[in-house]
């Protein structure tokens, strides 16, 4: 998909559907941020959502409330996970979108692991 979708411009949570090596769906309502046509996902290394993206990188998304709610379409797309600078550039951006909600957050996952990036390409 060449441009993001405008369902997700005003949104403030998506929903990530990710799936269990079983093939069952779990939805998770995260924060995103948006740069060059990619949906970016900050999150911490030891979650479930990292350990079934190890697995399977196909996701869908929707923008949704903040307990996941839907509020759009789903989207097919598939996750990569980003290093470098375009990590440090995606957190970069949360940090602007979210501001001390991401520090709070950031300080209360610690026990989750590192912090890591996956980058969203639309289908």
């Amino acid at each position: 998909m060449e441009h993001i979708p405008e369902q997700f411009s005003d949104a403030k949570y998506i929903n990530l559907e990710t799936l269990r090596k079983n093939g069952t769906e779990v939805k998770t309502p995260v924060w995103f941020v948006t740069y060059n046509d990619l949906i970016y996902v900050i999150t911490r290394e030891h979650t479930g959502k990292v350990k079934r993206l190890r697995n399977n990188s196909k996701v869908r998304i929707c923008p949704c409330s903040f307990k996941g709610k839907p509020k759009g379409e789903w989207i097919s797309g598939n996750a990569t996970l980003v290093e470098g600078e375009g990590a440090k550039n995606a957190i970069s951006l949360r940090k602007k979108k979210y501001g001390i909600k991401a520090l709070l957050a950031g300080f209360m996952t610690k026990n989750k692991g590192e912090i890591v990036v996956y980058s969203i390409k639309l289908d």
